[in-house]
């Protein structure tokens, strides 16, 4: 299909760019978020499914398909500068601070720094391709709900806040490009590229010491 013009009509793609998070994490997550609905069922909120769990490095909002190869481009390339690292899933809290609850998250543990480095790479390669930068600033966190009210939002933050995380680790081998699609049922995300972190030589690991 063409436009007057005689050049392709094209359509938009939502696309975001992640981190997939461990099968144990996300199931704990999905626990977690099951005991909210428990004590406090009159809440509205969407709660986390366990296949849309992942930790969003970027999010680009509605592409054409020339400016998603670019977003896969700026991925290829981010991670020549980092090799895998481990970080630490812990703590509960929600925004904003103050007032009403609106997000219900856990919290992210970046001991070795490499997740900002990953992200300042991502940014740095996104900018250069012509993609606006984060605002806010990266501020990594897992989402357990969204809440749609102010109805029972503080009961629900203070309920997340009182039940906590225990500590868990998982490691960080690859970043992931996904298209989402929005529907009554929910968020659906296909992978479009995959993009792993480069193998750290016998120096790197020398310095990582």
């Amino acid at each position: 299909m063409t436009n007057k013009k005689g050049s392709l009509s094209e359509s938009t793609w939502r696309v975001f760019c992640a981190i997939e998070v461990s099968s144990d994490v996300r199931e704990r997550i999905v626990g977690h978020a099951q005991q909210l609905r428990i004590a406090v069922p009159e809440v509205q909120a969407s709660f986390a499914r366990l296949e849309n769990i992942h930790l969003t490095l970027k999010f680009f909002g509605n592409l054409s398909q020339q400016q998603v190869l670019k977003a896969s481009e700026a991925a290829s390339q981010a991670v020549a500068a980092v090799s895998p690292f481990k970080i630490s899933i812990q703590e509960a809290g929600s925004f904003p601070n103050r007032g009403p609850a609106r997000v219900l998250w856990i919290g992210i543990n970046d001991e070795s720094g490499k997740l900002a480095k990953l992200q300042s790479e991502l940014e740095r390669e996104c900018e250069s391709r012509g993609f606006g930068r984060e605002d806010p600033p990266f501020n990594p966190h897992l989402t357990v709900a969204r809440l749609r009210s102010p109805r029972g939002a503080r009961s629900l933050a203070q309920a997340h806040a009182d039940l906590g995380f225990e500590r868990s680790t998982m490691e960080v081998s690859e970043i992931t490009v996904y298209r989402s699609e929005l529907s009554s049922k929910g968020s659906r995300y296909t992978v479009i590229s995959q993009h792993p972190l480069r193998v750290s030589t016998d120096y790197d690991q020398g310095q990582e010491q």
